[in-house]
């Protein structure tokens, strides 16, 4: 059978209520319905009846209505209609019927007194409010009175009346003194219910003159206060004393001492007095005595208790106090006053009258044309009240006559109503002491049927849980409602199903089959409806593994378990509690995600631990015990890493996420700091383990993030401070479902490989990104800035697509999104690609050189326009080589050099030129294709430079006064030479050197006889050449005169165009210092200086330099050491500087001034030959060669025991052998450390001499100090150059002195290091 609860049907008719029941004052529950819907009007608030008001402030009275429509308003006062439009100090608020009364702008309030009524009216009826009496607050004045002082003998009763004026409402009264602080109040001395201060019996500390009553006026907000009165206690002693000064010793009077009296009542009077108290008031009785000692007050109720729960004691138990009386509080009340010297009562007859008050009140009713409904109106009181009925605010009986309505007392019974039978009834229940009075109205609708419940709500419940699903309805008349299972399923029935009369469907059970759609059907004779809501069962929540019992050592660590199962759609949430209340707010509670740890465990910590999981369905809990113990002796403790992990497991498993969980394995001494989790893809990758994440070490669950079309395994390490546990065994294999790849390929570019095409290319997808299987790629591209539409090709699992037949060069928008077997990626960005370029077609136009120096020279050229270089430009190359030398019209081989300049740049500087030569130039513009054609070459002349050194010098013949030198031209003139310089001194014993001597000799003599030197005497010779511009590098040498054994006196003797002296010797000085050939090799932001010296050893150079043109002072930076290069850093890119060289201690000595200009061009990046591994190991055979050939010479050299001052010659250098070995082919200023250091080695050129006598320099022609990017040619980053050519090299014939010669062993030496 079916089970349902219904309203017994009884009567004939049906009784329909708006959203079920709704009062007169309840706001509906569905106001949209509601809106929708014809109402007769509804008070929702109105003042209430007795509404004492401020007399200062406006006059708010309220009444607020609710209907469709909505109701208009009026108002009556004192039973008359209130034309508001008449007093302009009244005004009505919009919409509503509030009244408010301005008394601020000059209205008075005692004008308004009197009782009004609102009626609020539409079409269907109307509703009155009650009777309000608007009365306004009084607050008088006390009257003017004397009070005369009380004088009061010691143990007197004493009242001090307070009498208050008349107030409305009555004020609140309080007793102080002048101080404004309370009397204090006790047994003996408290105020009674109507003011007046009540002593039982006086004391002298009683004695005051400010006894001051106060009356409070709420309303106004006014205190008022009455005259002081003075009371003044006399005791017994000092009355006596006072008698007896009056009277003569004969009279034997005196006052009585202070006796012990009996209680006697001062209030209520009498032995019986009687008490009337309203149904639902407080009563309060009261009872005080006087008496000596004080009297305690008892209360009783005489055949009868007095009521529990609502009878309190106050004023020291004088007053009693029962709230929310009833009848049942009726009877006679005895108060007990009682002391030591006996004892009095009072009989108080308590009879509780009763307003009216409702039994049952009359309830809206919605009827359907044709129904029956009654409106009940019955109420109680005492006297009973009598029941009088209104319609539409006028008494029934002269109300519009209505057939369907027939009034029987307190019912009216409706028959067959109609839609013109709507109205508003008022039932008014009255006696002596109040009435009530309510609305209710008779609404006849004809409605067809409402659901109001949501359609498509979705209700979840656990399963086994009963289902509650709603169909609240609305109709007129009612409807039947039908529930089915399923679009086309049939009408529920049976024992599994309960029906509601509200329309609700229970599932008392539900089961996981209970999930599905539940159509609700309303019908009645105007219509049908039908509603759809949806049933979720879900799995209950669970704890599978519960935290258990734990005993822990104290200071030591536990951790309880609290894993859940749960219905994968839920999200749970776990709390801890300890001992039924909140975790301890402390460091060492560590909550993980499915567990609890407590670190350095205290005793303390002892209680039971409550692991509660909370869903938005259900809650589960479990428990258990923690006890601390004391810690045992501690053993040896032994560390290890820990054991694996055991019993993974995978729960809650999503299309992305899934739980897995672990049991640890022993910690062996060493707490786990963390776990790392592995996972498998036994799909793409089987046997190759990737790291997924790691969690902390007190965690041992955690939510994994999940690719999809992948078959995951998961394994678990532990680690501790000692190291990795062995990995755990695999978790059981979970494959995800197939998706649409979640993202496209990176890297995606467009570069054409040949004018005509575009290949496009990209990273493909690893495995696991697939998401599915049949991975593609649509590639799609369009020209950019024009109007073209995208063409898409798909291809398969590749990383490459060429488009053909495309113009050279032209950008191309590109894109390429990722698919598989179940759809496409997310839309892909766009990237730009441009197709293949060509060579450049036109050659830079205008070159133009500016020869700087006999070194350096700049070339400009125009820009080629970007449509000629047909790709990305990436710069300009310039071919430079040499022609011929100007100094010998020999020519030599070919050798073309070549300097790349990054960018659209259009000059750059030619350094390494070498002086005195006539070179050619062109210049190409380069993109990623190649070069362009070259421009015509350009011819430019180097000026003059200083020569290099002389390519040898030979000391031949020696005689007892005389030497022969032989010496060749330099390898390098660098212009017309002039003349040779021939500097001589001699060297004595000590190593000191004589008076310099020097020669100037043609520039057509390869030899010359020295005559007239000492016998047996050690000279040392600077030679080196000239040109116009200056002298070049020198070469030096030391030979000895033959001895003459016979001859003792040491002569120094010259040839005629040399002066005689005296062979004295004498420590070298300073001798004509100067610094010359300052020169320049600059980049973006640093620039090497370089220098030659001639001077002493150990002169402290500095580097003066400034912006060239401007007026600012000269920055100074100080070289390190004495070397003579420096390198000036943090300089402005294309900005044109001065600088010179100076030594510290010579005053006036600096080099001239030098200008440069730094450039942004950089070198190109070509693989350097120093760091290949063959010409490494080269080198190093090479120097091991050569060590072992200068070990050789220098053990026979010793052998031979010639010269021993030889160890000592270092400290004897040249004073002008310049730092700047030009001959050698190294430039000075771009020596390492090393190279710096191998100098004051004392293997050094010229310090030691072959046996032929003579020094041979070896020239290089292959270093560039280059500003350039040349393809051969780069800047370190301390500003060394690294050169090296490239291009072709056409061989010429040697001629002259040109030839090459072999390198020395020192030079190669030093060119290694």
């Amino acid at each position: 059978m079916m089970k349902k609860k219904s309203i017994p049907a009884s009567k004939p008719f049906l009784i329909l209520f708006l959203c079920q029941i709704i009062s007169a004052l309840d706001v509906p529950l569905d106001s949209k319905l509601l809106e929708e819907l014809s109402q007769p009007p509804t008070i929702t608030h109105q003042s209430p009846k007795d509404y004492i008001v401020d007399p200062r402030e406006n006059i708010v009275i309220q009444c607020e209505a609710k209907g469709k429509p909505p109701p208009s308003f009026s108002w009556t006062r004192n039973g008359t209609h209130f034309d508001i439009d008449k007093d302009a100090q009244v005004t009505m608020k919009p919409n509503s019927g509030t009244l408010v009364i301005n008394i601020m702008n000059g209205g008075k309030a005692e004008a308004y007194e009197g009782v009004y009524q609102c009626t609020a009216r539409n079409e269907r009826g109307a509703a009155i409010s009650n009777n309000i009496v608007i009365r306004p607050s009084r607050s008088p004045l006390w009257t003017k009175e004397k009070l005369e002082p009380h004088q009061v003998r010691e143990g007197d009763s004493l009242v001090l009346h307070c009498r208050p004026p008349v107030g409305l409402p009555p004020p609140i009264i309080f007793w102080m003194d002048n101080a404004f602080q309370r009397l204090p109040q006790s047994e003996r001395v408290s105020q009674g219910l109507n003011g007046d201060l009540y002593f039982s019996n006086v004391q002298p500390e009683d004695t005051r003159e400010d006894y001051i009553c106060y009356a409070r006026f709420n309303h106004t907000q006014t205190i008022q206060q009455k005259q002081p009165i003075s009371v003044k206690v006399f005791s017994m002693d000092s009355l006596n004393d006072t008698i007896a000064a009056n009277l003569s010793d004969t009279d034997i009077y005196g006052a009585k001492p202070v006796t012990e009296r009996q209680p006697v009542l001062l209030t209520p009077t009498g032995s019986t007095s009687t008490k009337v108290e309203l149904r639902g008031n407080v009563l309060l009785l009261e009872c005080i005595a006087a008496g000596l000692p004080t009297p305690v007050i008892r209360w009783i109720k005489e055949g009868g208790e007095l009521p529990a729960n609502r009878t309190f004691f106050e004023n020291f138990k004088k007053t009693l106090k029962i709230i929310d009386v009833s009848e049942a509080d009726s009877g006679n009340y005895k108060c007990i006053a009682r002391n030591t010297m006996g004892s009095v009562h009072h009989v108080i007859s308590v009879t509780v009258k009763a307003a009216p008050y409702w039994i049952t009140a009359p309830r809206n009713l919605v009827l359907s044309p044709g129904e029956d409904g009654t409106l009940i109106c019955r109420a109680n009181g005492n006297p009973k009240p009598s029941i009088s009925w209104l319609a539409n605010g006028v008494p029934i009986a002269i109300a519009p006559e209505d057939p369907s309505r027939k009034v029987d007392g307190d019912t009216i019974i409706f028959s067959h109503v109609q839609e013109r039978s709507s109205a508003v009834y008022q039932c008014n229940a009255s006696n002596e002491y109040g009435y009530l009075l309510a609305n209710a109205f008779v609404n006849v609708l004809a409605e067809p049927p409402r659901i109001l419940t949501p359609a498509n709500k979705l209700y979840q419940v656990i399963a086994d849980s009963p289902a509650l699903l709603d169909c609240a309805y609305f109709g007129s008349p009612k409807p039947e409602i039908e529930w089915f299972k399923g679009v086309k399923g049939s009408i529920l029935r049976g024992n599994e199903y309960v029906f509601h009369d509200n329309g609700t469907l229970e599932i008392p059970v539900a089961q996981k089959d209970s999930t599905g759609t539940y159509t609700c059907v309303a019908r009645n004779e105007l219509g049908k409806i039908q509603n759809e809501v949806h049933l979720e069962i879900k799995d209950p929540t669970m704890i599978i593994k519960q935290p258990e019992y734990k005993v822990v050592q104290r200071y030591g660590q536990v951790s309880f378990e609290c894993i859940i199962k749960h219905d994968s759609t839920l999200l749970p949430t776990v709390i801890w509690l300890k001992d039924n209340d909140e975790l301890p707010d402390d460091e060492r509670f560590l909550v993980g995600k499915d567990n609890l740890t407590i670190m350095n465990v205290t005793d303390k910590d002892d209680g039971t631990y409550t692991c509660i999981v909370n869903t938005t369905l259900d809650s589960v809990s479990a428990s258990a015990v923690l006890t601390v113990v004391a810690a045992p002796p501690t053993p040896a403790i032994i560390y290890a890493r820990p054991n694996p992990p055991f019993d993974l497991e995978l729960t809650g498993q999503l299309e992305r996420t899934i739980d897995l969980s672990w049991i640890p394995g022993d910690e062996n001494n060493s707490p786990i700091t963390h776990f790392v989790i592995e996972y498998e893809d036994g799909l793409h990758e089987p046997g190759v383990w990737h790291y997924q994440t790691e969690v902390p070490g007190t965690q041992t669950t955690v939510q994994l993030k999940l690719s999809p079309y992948v078959n995951y395994s998961f394994r678990v390490v532990a680690v501790n401070k000692i190291g990795r546990s062995q990995p755990s065994e695999p978790s059981e294999q979970y494959l995800t479902k197939s998706a649409s790849p979640d993202e496209n390929p990176a890297n995606v570019q467009g570069i054409g490989s040949e004018p005509d095409n575009l290949v496009i290319t990209w990273e493909s997808l690893k495995g696991f990104q697939s998401n599915g299987p049949g991975l593609q790629y649509k590639v799609s591209w369009r020209q950019k800035d024009v109007d073209d539409e995208w063409t898409s090709v798909i291809v398969a699992n590749v990383s490459k697509y060429i488009v053909s037949g495309t113009p050279t060069f032209v950008p191309y928008e590109i894109k390429v999104q990722a698919l598989n077997d179940l759809g496409y990626a997310p839309e892909p960005s766009e990237v730009i690609g441009h197709s293949g370029e060509d060579l450049p077609m036109v050659a830079p136009g205008n070159v133009q050189v500016h020869v700087i120096n006999s070194t350096l020279a700049k070339v400009h050229w125009d820009p080629v326009p970007l449509k000629t270089v047909r790709g990305h430009l990436q710069g300009y190359k310039v071919y430079y080589w040499k022609v011929q030398s100007l100094s010998r019209r020999s020519r030599r081989h070919v050798e073309k050099k070549i300097l790349t300049f990054r960018g659209n740049k259009t000059f750059g500087m030619l350094p390494g030129l070498e002086p005195y030569s006539s070179y050619k130039l062109n210049v190409r513009v380069v993109n990623g294709k190649g070069e362009g054609p070259a421009s015509p070459d350009k011819v430019f002349k180097t000026p003059e430079g200083v020569p290099s050194s002389p390519s040898y010098l030979k000391i031949t013949n020696p005689t007892l006064d005389s030497l022969t030198l032989e010496w060749g031209s330099p390898t390098h003139p660098n212009g017309v030479l002039t003349s040779y310089i021939l500097k001589f001194q001699p060297i004595n014993n000590t190593h000191e050197l004589g008076p310099l001597v020097e020669i100037r000799i043609p520039a057509n003599e390869s030899s010359l006889i020295l005559k007239n030197l000492n016998y047996s005497t050690r000279y040392k010779f600077y030679f080196n050449a000239q040109t116009s511009v200056g002298s070049g590098s020198q070469i030096t040498e030391e030979a000895v005169t033959i001895m003459d054994e016979g001859y003792s006196e040491i002569l120094f003797a010259t040839s005629p165009v040399m002066h005689t002296v005296r062979p004295t010797f004498y420590k070298v000085q300073p001798l004509y210092p100067r610094i010359r050939n300052v020169t320049t090799a600059a980049a973006e932001t640093y620039a090497n200086i370089s220098w030659e010296y001639e001077g002493p050893d150990h002169a402290n150079f500095y580097v003066e330099y400034g912006v060239a043109g401007s007026k600012e002072d000269w920055k100074k930076e100080i070289v390190n050491g004495s070397r003579s290069f420096f390198v000036l850093k943090g300089l402005t890119p294309g900005t044109a500087y001065k600088v010179r060289v100076g030594a510290e201690g010579l005053s006036g000595f600096r080099s001239s001034e030098d200008v440069f200009e730094t450039g942004p061009a950089m070198a190109s990046r070509q693989v350097d030959i120093a760091t290949q591994g063959w010409f490494i190991g080269l080198m190093c055979a090479v120097a091991l060669l050569i060590l072992i050939l200068l070990i050789v010479c220098f053990i026979r050299r010793n052998k031979g025991g010639k010269y021993p001052v030889k160890e000592k010659e270092d400290a004897h250098a040249d004073p002008e052998i310049q730092p700047m070995k030009e001959d050698d082919g190294t430039f000075g200023e771009y020596r390492s450390l090393e190279s710096d250091a191998e100098d004051h080695k004392p293997l050094k050129k010229g310090s030691r001499t072959p046996s032929d006598r003579t020094v041979k320099k070896e020239d290089s022609d292959d270093s560039l100090v280059d500003y350039g990017e040349g393809v051969n040619g780069q800047f370190n980053e301390d500003g060394s150059f690294i050169g090296q050519y490239s291009g072709k090299k056409e061989k010429e014939p040697a001629e002259g002195n040109e030839s090459s010669e072999a390198p020395s062993p020192v030079n190669a030496m030093n060119s290694f290091v």
